[in-house]
């Protein structure tokens, strides 16, 4: 069922709020930068609820700005992962981005046609911790409305998009080899969404990275060769025509036996 934003985070999540005092606008990092691999252009129109993350001012104008992905889950709030915000990514605290923008409707970064919307404010969960990427979750609040049409429903839990074995899409304008070579179109890959046994087995902590069921999911392809990459985070992995995770984190992009990691959506904006 959809939920609006507000109401699921109502007395279950408070937010850490950071003021952003000007427009912010800019492109992707290293750890956030990432382009799907294996997957191919879709039209923004198909999927008008994806959004970049931009800030010329940190990233230069050559992919306008763009330098993490969102979603839309209310008509005035973006969700992107956390890390997006932080001053590894940015350079300074996002407070002191004073361009950060979403843009929306655009399948081309330096297309035309869409909407720059400024960030109004930055809320980052409580909960994220940067050493394991549990709860790597953040809320834009844009200073303009969008449509209500550019909404996605979040999967909330026990809904059975969740479920292994289920197929999903994940979306980004991210790394499309691995090798840096990032799309300047919407691309959009399929993925399959996978056990927690098997998250964990890849993921089982120590330099790889400790794979926590209770706020991540994974998926991928077992033959490998369709994943989110560098510049993909903060984007959406959709399923059932549901949002069910956040583009987090992973080892390298494609690998057979590293699925990507995703941030789990019925764990940082759970069920009133």
């Amino acid at each position: 069922m959809r939920r609006p934003l507000a109401r699921a985070l109502t007395g279950a999540l408070a937010l850490v709020t950071v003021a952003v005092v000007a427009p912010l606008t800019s492109p992707p990092f290293a750890a956030a930068d990432s382009v799907v691999v294996g997957g191919y252009a879709v039209q923004v129109e198909e999927s008008p609820w994806v959004v970049a993350l931009s800030s010329r001012d940190r990233f230069g104008g050559t992919r306008a700005g763009q330098f993490c992905g969102g979603v839309l889950v209310s008509r005035t709030q973006v969700m992107t992962a956390a890390h997006c915000l932080s001053r590894v990514v940015l350079g300074k605290d996002v407070s002191e981005v004073r361009d950060l923008t979403v843009i929306t409707g655009r399948s081309a970064l330096v297309g035309s046609g869409g909407r720059e919307v400024l960030v109004r404010e930055a809320q980052v969960s409580p909960a994220y911790n940067p050493m394991t990427n549990s709860s790597d979750m953040a809320v834009l609040t844009l200073a303009e409305e969008l449509p209500a049409s550019q909404v996605i429903p979040m999967a909330g839990p026990g809904d059975p998009a969740y479920e292994p074995g289920t197929s999903a899409t994940v979306y980004g304008w991210g790394d499309t080899t691995g090798n840096g070579s990032y799309a300047s179109a919407l691309h959009a890959a399929p993925v399959t969404v996978l056990p927690d046994a098997a998250c964990a087995q890849a993921y089982p902590g120590g330099l790889g990275g400790r794979y926590l069921a209770s706020t991540m999911l994974c998926a991928g392809d077992s033959r490998g060769g369709r994943d989110a990459c560098q510049g993909d985070s903060g984007g959406p992995l959709v399923a059932r025509g549901r949002l069910i995770g956040l583009v987090s984190w992973g080892s390298g992009c494609g690998e057979a036996e590293s699925p990507g990691v995703y941030t789990r959506i019925s764990a940082v904006v759970p069920s009133s």
